[in-house]
């Protein structure tokens, strides 16, 4: 409780912070895109995204909430203080492989987290899958909570956002993302630590929609760091099991 509550501390102090934007430029947004993201912290000392998508549900990555640990959630009362809500269920996909998200290599890194009770002042946002065929180019929107230059702290802990384009061969397993300027040559926009979790929006007729969540990230040209390339984990393969899990515990999609 005290690792937790030392983590909420901080993000709180960050929201006073100037509205810089996720790592190398873009807007932050509570509106929009940021309506259903939230902040997860673990009893480790870890902080992700998560997105809601049902009144008790938040989906997130696997290599977020790890077995061994408790999570709850950080809400922000009217007077701007930090609440936690707890998490009374953790769910991750039976195919995840921690050893291939390190590696960057696809796999299964999609949890998620049933609530105690519903979020307020959030909205949740539609589950999908990725346009087919997913092509170079493609656009997607990014959001999270994480930092805006790595090893910075401080600089996390406001919802920001980011539109990124696909690169190299996108699939059904993974999706790697860049700066539509830089295109993962030179630092830009992408996502850092804490943006794992985060959602992933495809546009559609009807607004956005979750596609993947954010998995990894590296720096320019496939360095470590931050606002290089984005690595994400389609939904494509674990819809079903996603819908499934929320019917499971009582909440449609």
């Amino acid at each position: 409780m005290k690792i937790l509550l030392t983590i909420i501390s901080s993000l709180f102090l960050v929201l006073a912070a100037p509205a810089y934007a996720i790592v190398g430029g873009g807007a932050p947004s509570a509106d929009g895109v940021g309506r259903s993201v939230v902040t997860i912290v673990g009893s480790r000392g870890n902080f992700c995204t998560g997105a809601l998508i049902a009144p008790r549900v938040v989906l997130t990555a696997a290599h977020c909430v790890q077995p061994g640990a408790t999570y709850k959630i950080v809400e922000y009362g009217a007077d701007r203080q930090p609440l936690l809500q707890d998490v009374k269920t953790v769910a991750i996909h039976p195919r995840f492989n921690m050893q291939a998200m390190t590696a960057h290599r696809a796999t299964a890194d999609v949890a998620m987290l049933r609530l105690d009770a519903p979020l307020k002042g959030k909205t949740a946002s539609a589950v999908g899958a990725p346009q087919i065929p997913i092509v170079v180019g493609s656009r997607f929107t990014i959001a999270g909570i994480g930092v805006t230059m790595r090893g910075d702290g401080r600089s996390g802990g406001i919802i920001r956002v980011a539109g990124l384009i696909a690169t190299g061969k996108p699939g059904t397993l993974q999706i790697r993302l860049v700066d539509p300027v830089g295109r993962g040559t030179r630092d830009g926009l992408g996502a850092c630590t804490g943006d794992s979790g985060g959602p992933v929006f495809e546009d559609r007729q009807g607004g956005p929609v979750i596609v993947g969540v954010v998995s990894w990230s590296t720096g320019p040209n496939g360095s470590a760091g931050c606002g290089g390339m984005t690595g994400v984990t389609p939904l494509t393969l674990y819809r079903d099991w996603i819908l499934q899990t929320a019917r499971q515990w009582g909440s449609a999609l």
